[in-house]
Protein backbone atom coordinates (compact mmCIF):
# COMPACT_ATOMS: atom_id res chain seq x y z
CA UNK A 1 0.00 0.00 0.00
CA UNK A 2 1.09 3.68 -1.06
CA UNK A 3 1.60 6.01 2.20
CA UNK A 4 -1.35 7.59 1.39
CA UNK A 5 -4.08 4.79 1.14
CA UNK A 6 -2.62 3.39 4.28
CA UNK A 7 -3.78 7.05 5.97
CA UNK A 8 -6.81 6.93 4.58
CA UNK A 9 -7.26 3.35 5.65
CA UNK A 10 -6.11 4.46 9.28
CA UNK A 11 -8.70 7.26 9.01
CA UNK A 12 -11.55 5.38 8.04
CA UNK A 13 -10.69 2.45 10.74
CA UNK A 14 -10.29 5.05 13.51
CA UNK A 15 -13.70 6.50 12.18
CA UNK A 16 -15.30 3.03 12.47
CA UNK A 17 -13.80 2.46 15.72
CA UNK A 18 -15.07 5.27 17.26
CA UNK A 19 -18.47 4.59 16.14
CA UNK A 20 -18.71 1.34 17.67
CA UNK A 21 -16.61 1.33 20.61
CA UNK A 22 -18.21 3.31 24.16
CA UNK A 23 -15.70 6.41 25.68
CA UNK A 24 -14.12 4.02 28.21
CA UNK A 25 -13.57 1.04 25.31
CA UNK A 26 -12.02 3.35 22.89
CA UNK A 27 -9.55 5.03 25.74
CA UNK A 28 -9.33 1.13 27.29
CA UNK A 29 -8.05 0.68 23.05
CA UNK A 30 -5.45 3.47 23.68
CA UNK A 31 -3.68 2.20 26.72
CA UNK A 32 -3.26 -1.01 25.42
CA UNK A 33 -2.41 0.53 22.40
CA UNK A 34 0.54 2.45 24.42
CA UNK A 35 1.47 -1.34 26.75
CA UNK A 36 1.13 -3.64 23.85
CA UNK A 37 1.07 -2.10 19.94
CA UNK A 38 0.94 -5.65 18.01
CA UNK A 39 -1.91 -6.52 20.37
CA UNK A 40 -3.62 -3.40 19.80
CA UNK A 41 -3.47 -4.24 15.94
CA UNK A 42 -4.79 -7.46 16.18
CA UNK A 43 -7.45 -5.82 18.13
CA UNK A 44 -8.33 -3.17 16.16
CA UNK A 45 -8.32 -5.31 12.93
CA UNK A 46 -10.69 -7.99 14.45
CA UNK A 47 -13.21 -4.85 15.69
CA UNK A 48 -13.02 -3.16 12.13
CA UNK A 49 -13.47 -6.87 10.39
CA UNK A 50 -16.69 -7.28 11.95
CA UNK A 51 -17.92 -4.01 11.61
CA UNK A 52 -17.14 -4.06 8.01
CA UNK A 53 -19.10 -7.51 7.58
CA UNK A 54 -22.16 -6.12 9.18
CA UNK A 55 -21.89 -8.47 12.50
CA UNK A 56 -21.94 -5.60 14.96
CA UNK A 57 -25.31 -5.34 16.05
CA UNK A 58 -24.91 -3.06 19.22
CA UNK A 59 -21.86 -0.68 20.21
CA UNK A 60 -18.46 -2.67 22.58
CA UNK A 61 -18.76 -1.22 25.78
CA UNK A 62 -15.62 -1.38 28.46
CA UNK A 63 -17.03 -5.18 29.86
CA UNK A 64 -17.29 -6.58 26.18
CA UNK A 65 -13.83 -5.26 25.24
CA UNK A 66 -11.97 -7.14 27.88
CA UNK A 67 -13.83 -10.32 26.99
CA UNK A 68 -12.73 -9.91 23.16
CA UNK A 69 -9.36 -9.11 24.88
CA UNK A 70 -9.46 -12.35 27.20
CA UNK A 71 -9.95 -14.47 23.66
CA UNK A 72 -7.57 -12.57 21.40
CA UNK A 73 -4.75 -13.12 24.00
CA UNK A 74 -5.50 -15.41 26.62
CA UNK A 75 -3.07 -14.43 29.89
CA UNK A 76 -0.51 -16.61 30.54
CA UNK A 77 0.02 -18.83 33.56
CA UNK A 78 0.43 -16.73 36.79
CA UNK A 79 3.03 -18.29 38.33
CA UNK A 80 3.13 -17.67 42.46
CA UNK A 81 6.20 -17.64 44.46
CA UNK A 82 6.25 -18.74 48.25
CA UNK A 83 8.50 -18.05 50.85
CA UNK A 84 8.80 -20.01 53.80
Amino acid sequence: MKNEDMKQFEALKKEALRKILTKNAFERLGRIKLANPVLATQLEMYLFQVFQSGQLKETIDDRKLKHILSVLAPRKRKTKIKRK
